[in-house]
């Protein structure tokens, strides 16, 4: 991870920096939990079809859907553009078991650097209360705020999934990432 990026939320800073803060954090702690993973990072626990590859993949989707597309009406990676959702809307998470463990963290980062700049040009052309670059099908646009909102969910739920995967496969464990790593 980019050692300038914060670790976690301020203490006491304005809204925006606390929301790409706790993004920050569970990004930190999403990285964390699958570093190092070879064929391992396929790896299921109990009835789940859920691996660490298929969340890497997943969350790179997330990253670039969100962070890119809505928010500043990006235009997707050409792997996205490629994607065959329609045949198969879970087609991330069936096409993970395809990708080297280097491709699939390459995937998520060039995402998340994506994401994040995204997010901070739609906050410099008008803060957290800027309507998204797309709309809802009932024709609402969330702010800017809703979606860092949404993505601080989407990474807390498939956070806590890849505490489960990772230690079925090592025994790591942890809610944040040590200063060390």
């Amino acid at each position: 991870m980019d050692t300038h990026i914060p670790h976690e939320p301020p203490a006491a800073g304005t809204e925006f920096d606390t929301l790409m803060g706790s993004i920050e954090r569970q990004r930190r702690t999403f990285a964390w939990k699958c570093d190092g993973l070879d064929a391992a990072g396929q790896h299921r626990v109990g009835a789940s079809t859920m691996t660490l590859g298929g969340l890497l993949k997943h969350l790179a989707w997330v990253e670039d859907d969100y962070g890119h597309r809505r928010v500043l009406k990006g235009e997707l990676d050409t792997v996205w553009k490629d994607a065959d959702f329609g045949a198969n809307p879970d087609w991330e998470w069936a096409t993970s078991a395809n990708d080297s463990p280097g491709e699939l963290h390459a995937l998520w980062e060039a995402a998340v650097s994506r994401s994040r700049a995204a997010f901070a040009e739609a906050y410099a052309l008008g803060g957290l209360d800027r309507p998204a670059a797309f709309s809802w099908a009932d024709g609402k646009s969330p702010s800017l705020r809703r979606l860092a909102v949404d993505l601080i969910e989407e990474y807390a739920r498939h956070t806590g999934h890849a505490d489960l995967l990772r230690e079925a496969v090592d025994g790591r464990v942890g809610e944040d990432a040590p200063d060390s790593w």
